[in-house]
């Protein structure tokens, strides 16, 4: 074996750039490129050089294999803290959202390609970027409090944007979506089809090539276009089925009043959505559930995703600290070690969740000399991201 061939084996990024473009590829094929500390470490390094370089004008977000990313390495950050100490699991998760910020901010335009499984930390880095190109391999969702935590890297910013309540709908039940899904709700830019990606990479580097072209948002979007397909949602897909049930339901105030209005719905409406929505909500971690849905809330409230990390860091260091429960470390175990177990949540029920419980996980570390709160380095005006209301409202 050559020694090209072993870098492309053992690296966990691997890192191109020719043609004006660079490109960072997730490597981790069996691991459905899960982020490591060190992936995470490399990819900020390597985006800054890919920044300031002058040659570079666009860069492209891929993953090999069946995966894009299928999110954080969750088994790792357990290990950091059950044998060391709760802060190690925080550095992590707050290179993490360093790494997140830096994509939304980033000066040059981002291509994110989605040639199959987005779930969790892998949605924080592509939700973020530019361009978010889906195929009919993309499967997306945002898990997290079916394992006692919550769905993070700048979720409570992304899904918020989203118009309705589907973004709480997508938090609350870890509901799946397809390509064609993520393009209806804005989620995505651009439908390609699988087959056609090494061509729409080709032409993107004949037009970063270009000397007499400027690389701007406008013409990377027209060259995408060519490739585009124009697909319709299949009649069974919950956006045809159930939009306007979802938001009347997942606008209550409550996660209770969410689930009960839910129930009712199904007690009328034998629909497939309906009793997923409901198995998923009583099966996740009841605490997860409310503090997600108060991170959602103030994220559509504030609109600053600088202020979403940073609730989303604080309660994910409660969670580290066991502030009120066991929640995320049981249920890691029971859903990723011990797989067919049930994690026993602590308060089991949605009503002995308190007011307080919840408020803890957004209030400052008292006490600790470990605690440092999350400290986003000065950036640019961030890109706005596509606004997700023009897909959504041609449903």
């Amino acid at each position: 074996m050559e020694a090209g061939d072993l870098s492309k084996e053992f690296n966990e990024v691997l890192f191109e750039f020719n043609k004006g473009i660079g490109r960072a590829i997730l490597n981790r094929p069996r691991q459905l490129n899960s982020l490591t500390y060190e992936m995470i470490s490399q990819m900020l390094k390597q985006l800054g050089v890919f920044e300031d370089d002058p040659t570079l004008k666009l860069v492209i977000l891929k993953g090999n294999g069946r995966a894009f990313c299928a999110g954080g390495d969750v088994k790792g950050v357990l290990n950091f803290v059950t044998n060391g100490h709760w802060s190690f699991g925080a550095s992590f998760f707050r290179r993490q959202l360093t790494l997140d910020y830096k994509i939304a901010t980033y000066k040059k335009p981002v291509v994110s390609i989605l040639d199959g499984i987005v779930m969790g930390g892998g949605a924080g880095l592509s939700m973020l970027s530019t361009f978010r190109i889906v195929t009919e391999k993309t499967i997306f969702a945002m898990p997290e409090a079916a394992i006692g935590l919550f769905p993070d890297c700048g979720a409570s910013y992304f899904l918020s944007r989203i118009p309705g309540s589907f973004g709480e709908y997508l938090g609350l039940t870890g509901t799946r979506l397809t390509g064609m899904e993520m393009l209806a709700c804005g989620l995505a830019t651009h439908f390609v089809f699988s087959k056609d990606l090494a061509s729409l990479e080709d032409s993107l580097d004949l037009l970063a090539a270009s000397e007499s072209m400027v690389t701007d948002k406008t013409s990377i979007s027209r060259t995408i276009s060519k490739f585009v397909q124009q697909v319709h949602l299949p009649k069974d897909s919950v956006l045809c089925q159930g939009l306007g049930a979802i938001n009347e339901c997942f606008s209550k105030d409550t996660v209770e009043e969410i689930l009960a209005s839910l129930e009712k719905l199904g007690m009328n409406q034998e629909q497939k959505w309906i009793l997923k929505a409901v198995g998923s909500m009583k099966s996740a971690s009841p605490t997860s559930l409310k503090i997600f849905l108060r991170l959602i809330r103030e994220g559509r409230r504030t609109n600053d995703l600088k202020q979403c990390l940073a609730n989303e860091f604080r309660a994910f260091c409660h969670k580290l600290r066991r502030t009120t429960n066991n929640d995320f470390f049981d249920g890691a175990r029971a859903t990723l070690i011990e797989r067919g177990t049930k994690p026993q949540w602590k308060p089991s029920k949605l009503e002995l969740v308190s007011k307080e419980m919840v408020y803890a996980y957004f209030t400052e570390i008292e006490n600790d000399e470990d605690w440092v709160s999350l400290k986003l380095p000065p950036k640019y005006v961030m890109v706005p991201i596509s606004p997700f209301e023009e897909q959504y409202s041609r449903l």
